[in-house]
């Protein structure tokens, strides 16, 4: 297994990925921590090539059936110390207008309850064989995102034919709407 980088790339070598997002909302802070893994599958000019390609939890599964969500965890409650929410990605099955998958995390409803990655800790994307559940890669995010309240955690992209993953660590300041203006 590989603790990676910001910025570092590795080949994935796989047909089918799982990607884990997990993070522990810190205490006291009054309301739930309800953050959101989406997956945003791009073409060459870096823009969705239909909306459907947005895999969030409203649209749990891709048009090529290729990316699928596991759901929305209100919480981060779902697991101690695991993935809070998953997405599964068959790479035999995307359709070839895709060159990227972009996983972003966002927190809901942040501007009413006034919360930042700040107040999140042990947050990680995480990259595992989705047929033996071994881990191939993690990228831990160790930045203190004080202000940020979206981060493009990391992305599986196509270069020769050949799938490979960049860990990212990019924060942002918005919501879901934020990535949806950007690759809409």
């Amino acid at each position: 297994m590989i603790n990676l980088q910001k910025g570092q790339r590795i080949e994935i070598g796989l047909s089918k990925v799982g990607v884990g997002l997990g993070w522990d909302p810190n205490p006291g802070t009054g309301y739930d921590f309800d953050l959101d893994a989406s997956a945003f599958m791009l073409g060459e000019n870096k823009k969705l090539p239909q909306d459907e390609f947005f895999v969030f939890y409203n649209n749990p599964l891709s048009p090529d059936k290729a990316v699928e969500s596991s759901g929305d965890d209100t919480s981060g409650g779902n697991s101690d110390g695991g993935d809070d929410e998953t997405l599964t990605i068959d790479l035999t099955k995307i359709d070839p207008r895709i060159s990227e998958i972009i996983f972003t995390v966002t927190i809901h409803d942040y501007e009413t309850r006034r919360q930042n990655f700040g107040q999140v800790r042990n947050s990680y994307i995480r990259i595992y064989n989705a047929n033996t559940n071994e881990e191939i890669a993690r990228y831990d995010l160790d930045e203190d995102f004080s202000i940020e309240t979206a981060i493009e955690f990391g992305r599986l992209y196509k270069r020769n034919g050949e799938w490979k993953f960049e860990a990212m660590g990019v924060g942002y300041k918005g919501g879901l709407q934020y990535f949806v203006n950007k690759f809409a």
